[in-house]
């Protein structure tokens, strides 16, 4: 299935976006592994700003995934349009080798769920 360049809107109502965090508790997946579904993600400026400073990306993609801790999170990668096939590719850069001794390609995270992490005065939920 190809993507689209346009995206669509970025804005939406909060209302409208009230009635869609609804359906997703309402509708969506239930516990797993017998955690509290995870209904949004507290993201670090600091996550946004390094994936968004990547050099000639179009988009971002955010991959669902399970830390060490056992948490469900959210990982990004900068992605470029094909102009040629319509897919949004991953691009991935070299960081400073924090987990080896070389520089090696890497993902941006540091996200917590919610809950815990929320703000229970939130019209989201």
């Amino acid at each position: 299935m190809s993507e689209f360049k346009n995206l669509g809107s970025v804005e939406i109502p909060l209302a409208e976006g009230e009635q869609w965090a609804k359906n997703y508790r309402e509708k969506g997946l239930g516990d797993v592994d017998g955690k509290k579904k995870v209904t949004g993600y507290l993201i670090p400026l600091e996550t946004l700003k390094l994936v968004l400073a990547q050099d000639d990306i179009d988009a971002v993609r955010a991959y669902k995934g399970i830390n060490n801790a056992g948490e469900q999170i959210l990982m990004f990668v900068g992605t470029k349009l094909n102009e040629e096939t319509g897919i949004y590719e991953d691009v991935f850069v070299n960081g400073g080798g924090l987990h080896s001794r070389a520089p090696e390609p890497i993902i941006y995270d540091a996200t917590r769920p919610v809950p815990p992490y929320g703000d229970p005065n939130s019209p989201m939920g």
